[in-house]
């Protein structure tokens, strides 16, 4: 008769996605994330400002490449991240599951809605430049174009709170951005950063370059307020902000980006309003692009 022998489970270690690479907090200290319940689920890295400020420096070093890669060609690597991401279906409903403390069932049809948002946002990086831009009918001999070209380095407040929130409402506020041709840094949900942190191993296997997306764990409050008012970020998402006063909360983020003159997408005033399973418009993806106008002589 054979010994039986036990094992320990091989637990999984969280880190940030920042510059394509995994690094641990700059703190080196990590909290307790838990489920609905209260139970322990694993240690995320806690997330420092210099941290934050990192992943600003890699998202700006990563625009010019991602801003100069073609419509189509950027909708290939959007595709590419479907494809990997539903190649971890189970783990990432799983995840989502234990997060948002809901059935295997409704787990499973968030992570396939976040997957069919990434195939939503590919199929119109080569398309939003259609409806954002155009020719402009002027009095002279003269062609005038407007084209939309990206804002550069985008900080995201991803949701905090609401049914679908740690990953499809993260995926909604990602791929609309990057689609476009910017850059992020993503403060993922405090309480469910667990399907933001395995979705940095998923974009490293995705074709998406270094720095595109950079992904951070920890208290908002602490790594809000750098995005906010850091002068090399040019615009900012505050979806998952607290639509109040105070310090880290939408109002005082307003206040630090007005300072260098952000772009700003307020949140909601109620978080559990928003239903991320609804069909996307295209708000997010005009929100940050800029319109370049040109004017050319005709040919006589």
């Amino acid at each position: 008769m054979s010994d039986v022998v036990s094992r320990l489970d091989v637990l999984k270690t969280y880190k940030l996605y920042v510059g394509g690479k995994f690094p641990r907090s700059e703190s080196g200290r990590v909290y307790e994330v838990t489920d609905a319940k209260g139970e322990w689920l694993a240690n995320a890295p806690l997330g420092t400002r210099k941290d934050a400020r990192d992943a600003v420096v890699a998202a700006r070093a990563a625009v010019k490449g991602w801003a100069g890669t073609t419509a189509y060609n950027r909708g290939q690597v959007l595709y590419r991240v479907a494809e990997m991401l539903q190649g971890r279906r189970e783990q990432f409903a799983a995840e989502v599951a234990l997060s948002e403390g809901i059935g295997p069932k409704k787990a499973a049809a968030l992570v396939d809605a976040a997957i069919d948002r990434w195939v939503w946002y590919a199929g119109w990086t080569d398309k939003v430049a259609q409806i954002a831009g155009g020719a402009n009918p002027v009095a002279g001999p003269y062609f005038n174009l407007s084209t939309p070209e990206p804002t550069g380095v985008v900080g995201i407040v991803a949701p905090q709170a609401g049914y679908g929130h740690s990953l499809l409402g993260l995926v909604s506020v990602i791929a609309p951005a990057i689609a476009t041709g910017n850059t992020v840094v993503v403060a993922a949900a405090a309480d469910a950063p667990l399907p933001a942190l395995s979705l940095g191993e998923v974009l490293a296997t995705s074709d998406v370059p270094g720095g595109v997306v950079n992904l951070l764990s920890g208290r908002t409050a602490d790594i809000a307020p750098t995005l906010a008012s850091h002068q090399d970020v040019n615009a900012l998402d505050l979806t998952g902000a607290i639509a109040a006063d105070g310090p880290g909360a939408a109002g005082a983020l307003e206040a630090l980006a007005a300072d260098t003159l952000k772009r700003v997408i307020r949140p909601d005033l109620d978080p559990f309003a928003q239903d991320w399973t609804n069909t996307p418009g295209t708000d997010r993806l005009l929100s940050f692009l800029e319109t370049k106008t040109v004017w050319h002589p005709m040919g006589i």
